[in-house]
Parts: structure tokens; sequence; C-alpha cells
């Protein structure tokens, strides 16, 4: 089982750079940033994490840094690390752009880059990127394999219904091949397992489930429908448990990571909680 930290990183607390050293050095295999361009003031939008009462987006959403800078910076400053996005919204990124920054920053890494992708909740958020809320997961489609095209391919093209690539080169291409990994995050179902199926490499639920074996059936399934190997279907589990055997259970199940979220208001915060789960990633993966 590879054990991770996703954190919240914003213009506050620890720099990015010494959360990933911190986070490499106690031997976690992984560091996982998230995204919000910006956070319309409007909130016609309910925020998914609301509880009953309501309650108001937590401030740090609207001064999360980007994660790509912010991992370009983690990069140089750790050797081993692997390096995701949890997530990344795709459908609100100029693709050739979007698959530029990547290819480099994998390039720069050494292969190192995890590409987590996320369909979004912010319908405001949305309509400042112009795009169409209600088709996101169908924009979504199309610059994912806008972006295959321009890593994979000498000469890259393609013609959608959302988006038009005429014959172009760009180079970097990315270190990982054919790319790096594409995870779709979400909750679960049909529809979600259907898009990992069709253009992805695997799950990346946010759970605290000490089995997630009914799901991944569910995924299985779509990925033998669409003729993928089902087995190589890759789940990393966002927001995990951090019970032993809860972790060994789901590694049974074949989920290849769990990263845990942490604090990252404080650097007392952040390095304590980092220190309270350090001891996991010798007993649950073995690792010094």
């Amino acid at each position: 089982m590879k054990l991770g930290v996703t954190t919240f990183a914003a213009d506050w607390g620890l720099g990015v750079g010494e959360l990933a050293r911190a986070v490499e050095e106690r031997g976690f295999e992984s560091f996982w940033l998230p995204e919000h361009s910006h956070i319309p003031t409007s909130r016609r939008s309910s925020w998914p994490g609301a509880g009953p009462a309501d309650e108001e987006l937590p401030e740090i959403y609207s001064h999360l840094v980007d994660p790509l800078v912010a991992l370009s910076l983690a990069a140089g400053a750790t050797r081993t690390l692997r390096l995701g996005t949890s997530v990344l919204l795709v459908a609100q990124h100029d693709p050739v752009r979007l698959a530029k920054q990547i290819a480099t920053l994998d390039h720069l890494s050494g292969g190192r880059f995890e590409l987590g992708i996320g369909f979004g909740w912010n319908r405001e958020q949305f309509e400042t990127h112009g795009i169409d809320f209600a088709r996101r997961r169908a924009i979504t489609r199309e610059k994912i394999l806008v972006m295959k095209a321009l890593w994979c391919d000498d000469v890259a093209s393609f013609a959608g219904e959302h988006v038009e690539l005429a014959p172009s080169w760009s180079w970097p291409k990315p270190v990982q091949k054919p790319h790096p990994p594409i995870l779709v995050g979400g909750g679960w179902g049909p529809v979600l397992f259907g898009a990992i199926a069709d253009y992805a490499d695997g799950w990346m639920p946010i759970s605290a489930r000490r089995s997630l074996a009914d799901r991944l059936a569910g995924l299985r399934e779509a990925a033998e429908a669409a003729g993928r190997e089902p087995a190589a279907m890759r789940v990393t589990v966002m927001g995990g448990s951090s019970d032993p055997d809860a972790l060994r259970q789901l590694e049974a199940e074949g989920v290849e990571r769990v990263a845990f979220n942490l604090p990252s208001d404080s650097r007392d915060d952040f390095l304590r909680s980092l220190d309270a789960l350090a001891p996991l990633v010798h007993e649950v993966s073995g690792s010094d």
C-alpha cells in the first residue's frame, strides 16, 4: 500500500516546498494539492461538504495556491516524491496550454506527476470561465483527449463537438509513457465509472470507508465493458482511514494508494499530524 498526503495549500501556513520536503522526509510516497481558480462571492452553489446547518464554505477555498505552480516548487524541493492534483478542474482550462504545463512538470520532475481530475460543483465558477456547467463532463472528456494527443503524437490533432485542434507540434513530451496517470475523482456509479473506462487510468474517491469492494466491482465491470483490463484500473483514495487494518483491507481489494487529508492552517498542526501518521509508512507499506 502506498501512502500519501493531500492538503489545502493556501497563502498562509507552511510554504509548499517545506510541506513537500516534510512529507518526503517521513517516507510518504506522494503529495497532492487541489484546485479552485477563485470563489465567486454570490455563493449560489451549495458547498458539497456543507452539513445540515448549511455551514459556510471554509475561507481556505478562496486562498488556494495554483496546484501546478505549487507542485513545480515541490518537485524542486524533493527527489522521489510523487506529485499530484486532487483534483484539477480540466474543463476550466485551455487544453493546449494545460497539456504543455503538465508535460513540462512531468519532464522537469523526472516523471513524478499524476493528474487527478474532477468535474466540479461551483456553477458560478464555471460561468466565469465561459463553460456550460451542464456540459462540463463532455467538455472535460474532449479536453483530456486533446491533451493525450499532444502528449503522445508527434503531430497532434483533434476534432470534437467542444474542442478542435489543427495538426500541431508540441514538446516536451511527458517522461511517463504514454502520459502521466489520469485519475478521475468523484463519488461512484455508472456515469463516473463509464468516464474512467473511456479515457482515464483510474478512480480517485474521497472516502474513509474500510471497504470499497462493492464500488470497485462496478468500476471493474465498466472497464471490462469498454474492453479495458479491469485489474489495470488504479485506485487512489483521498481522505482515507488511518486504521492499519482498514488500509490492509483496501489493499487486498486492489486499492493502490491512500492519501491522508492533513490541515495546512499552521506549521505546527501540519507537522504534528504528519508525525502522528508517519509510523504507518513502515507498518503498512513496509518502507523505512
